[in-house]
């Protein structure tokens, strides 16, 4: 039903499309109604944060909201907006759609990732709303056992070399579930750094060396890895040819996690990241040059406290083992 006597002034109403976020919420809420958690998780803010732009937004009569449960449901209805409020976001949308940002984007492909989890869920109520057992399991055993837990999958005779190990955190999780661990990087103060942090795995070893010239004889390792890497070095192409020289002509794997491409270029002046991310496309494209088979690029899922740009992981493998 349309508001027919709204006391909220419309230029009060139109304040609230100043900021930045609310537009971002608004662009998903008219595709999907969404739960809160659900808008977090595209947003990538916590969601106390969204929870208080939804209720200005709703406030201000840009949104519908409804209960489900224990759970409260936004979305944008174009016919549920007055009249002046419908013509402006009509507007405004055309405008942000007409030269869609980075950002917006990813907005979007995150809000891929969330329906396609309640899709995936055998029933689409908890797939949407009922978190209890996900926030019991989280106070119970915390965020991350998960992945360290699958790394025990591992082949526990490998070699894997670490190629811009950083502070060591790969290294950390790899080192008990693997033979030995070669962690390279050219930074001595990260080295400084990683050699505290991996003290008690006596089967790293910590090396100094140039990324695009590994310091490692050919087909000597099993698997390498680059975590938060490529978007540091010149020539990333460069950096993938010098893993697949490194791993066993047959069987060797690769994996790569970084960011996606992404418009925040003040990374180069803070960080000193020399990319700007990737495309999906891209990273297969650097992998299959190199002569990597069985290839894959995925966008990982976000973290609803995660700040920075979205993240992939690729993996590829030296020709089949025989």
């Amino acid at each position: 039903m349309k508001r027919t006597d709204d006391p909220i002034p419309l230029a009060a109403r139109l304040s609230t499309l100043s900021d930045s976020l609310r537009l971002r919420m608004l662009r998903v809420l008219e595709r999907e109604e969404l739960a809160v958690g659900e808008v977090a998780r595209i947003v990538q803010l916590p969601q106390s944060t969204v929870s208080r732009h939804l209720k200005t937004l709703a406030e201000g009569g840009w949104l519908s909201r409804r209960s489900e449960g224990t759970a409260t449901l936004y979305r944008v209805v174009l016919d549920d907006l007055d009249t002046p409020l419908r013509s402006l976001w009509v507007t405004v949308r055309e405008s942000i759609n007409a030269e869609p940002s980075l950002e917006l984007e990813a907005d979007l492909r995150r809000l891929g990732h969330v329906l396609a989890s309640r899709r995936t869920d055998s029933r689409s109520f908890f797939g949407r709303v009922a978190a209890e057992w996900q926030s019991l399991r989280t106070s119970l055993f915390g965020h991350s056992f998960t992945a360290p837990g699958l790394l025990a999958m591992l082949d526990p005779g490998w070699t894997v070399a670490d190629l811009g190990c950083g502070s060591g955190d790969a290294s950390r999780y790899l080192a008990p579930h693997v033979e030995r661990v070669i962690a390279i990087d050219q930074s001595e103060a990260m080295l400084e750094t990683a050699s505290g942090v991996l003290a008690d795995h006596p089967n790293v070893e910590l090396v100094c060396g140039d990324l695009e010239d590994v310091p490692l004889p050919d087909g000597s390792v099993d698997a390498a890895v680059m975590s938060l890497v490529l978007h540091h070095v010149e020539d990333p192409s460069r950096l993938i040819a010098q893993a697949a020289r490194i791993l066993r002509p047959r069987g060797g794997v690769l994996v790569i996690v970084d960011m996606l491409a992404h418009d925040r270029d003040e990374y180069r002046r803070t960080m000193g990241h020399v990319h700007l991310g990737f495309e999906l496309g891209e990273i297969e494209t650097m992998l299959n040059e190199s002569g990597f088979v069985r290839t894959s690029v995925h966008e990982l899922p976000t973290q609803t406290d995660a700040r920075g740009p979205g993240l992939f992981v690729a993996s590829g493998r030296t020709t089949e083992p025989s």
